[in-house]
């Protein structure tokens, strides 16, 4: 079952560019990474989703229901986490929360006191007191307080130092072991092959790939560091497949993206002292759709 479908949703500013027939699936229980650099439409698609923005076309749907008419519907069982958070300064945290859960119909005070403790959150401080950190604990605990079916979280490391960070990935991920659905949208690399299933890679408001991380990190693509025992054989090398190309003193170091037999036919006739081939990281995979010829 998909708990999140788009198809061909467009959102238009005007002149502007928002999105442009996006399309994509998030099943039930998965952690769906969604990335792009800052501009690249991550936001503009959620505020589609959640019915923050009306879509100048296509269609959008959480748990079944259109996310512009059944809006409200889907509300109730949807934690969002926005990119910034902005709140009422003279309130303090533990009213904010209380306030929050009352738009649910259920007693989240033990949750929100478990919440709290994890993430070392102060139910009495104000928020005009908290630092940029504290207040996106705070957003953070909001999504959770409910125990929703779907989470959606919108560059949600911001503001937060590596070891609250880690605490976040644990708590989601014990989340999503009791079948919260994730989606998780971030330009930090490393975070999405760490936590995520499957990713989207967007850029410019269109998306270019939709696959698992193994998919995404294999793609065809190796990385491939060759010493050659005389340096004319620099110049001489010569890879259909091979891109990216760069010498370092007696080093070629390229992308190949061909087949391995090929590689080492070619590679058989020059003297090499060492051979290196290593896989893609996720980063070099995101680098590598951005930069190549046509996208």
């Amino acid at each position: 079952m998909n708990i999140i479908e788009i198809s061909n949703l467009t959102m238009s500013y005007g002149k502007a560019r928002g999105i442009e027939n996006v399309s994509l699936s998030v099943k039930e229980g998965e952690i769906f990474g969604f990335i792009g650099p800052n501009g690249a439409g991550k936001s503009t698609t959620i505020r589609t989703l959640l019915g923050f923005l009306f879509p100048s076309s296509g269609t959008a749907k959480i748990f079944g229901l259109d996310c512009v008419s059944e809006s409200k519907a889907i509300k109730r069982d949807i934690g969002y986490l926005p990119s910034e958070v902005n709140y009422y300064d003279d309130m303090k945290v533990k009213d904010l929360l209380s306030y929050s859960a009352k738009f649910y119909k259920k007693d989240c005070r033990a949750r929100i006191a478990e919440l709290c403790d994890i993430f070392q959150l102060d139910l009495n401080k104000k928020i005009d007191d908290l630092s940029l950190g504290n207040k996106k604990k705070t957003a953070i605990v909001q999504a959770l307080l409910h125990e929703p079916k779907l989470l959606i979280f919108d560059e949600p490391t911001s503001g937060l130092d590596p070891l609250m960070q880690n605490t976040l990935f644990d708590v989601l991920k014990k989340e999503n072991k009791k079948g919260t659905t994730i989606f998780f949208s971030s330009h930090v690399l490393s975070e999405v092959q760490q936590l995520c299933n499957r990713v989207a890679i967007i850029k410019e408001g269109c998306i270019l790939n939709v696959g698992s991380i193994k998919e995404l990190a294999e793609n065809r693509y190796v990385k491939v560091k060759i010493d050659f025992a005389n340096p004319s054989d620099i110049q001489r090398i010569t890879l259909a497949e091979g891109t990216d190309f760069r010498i370092e003193n007696n080093h070629v170091h390229f992308m190949y993206g061909g087949n391995a037999n090929n590689l080492i036919e070619v590679l058989s006739s020059y003297d090499i002292q060492a051979l290196l081939i290593e896989e893609l990281s996720l980063e070099e995979v995101f680098i590598h759709y951005y930069e190549k010829e046509g996208v």
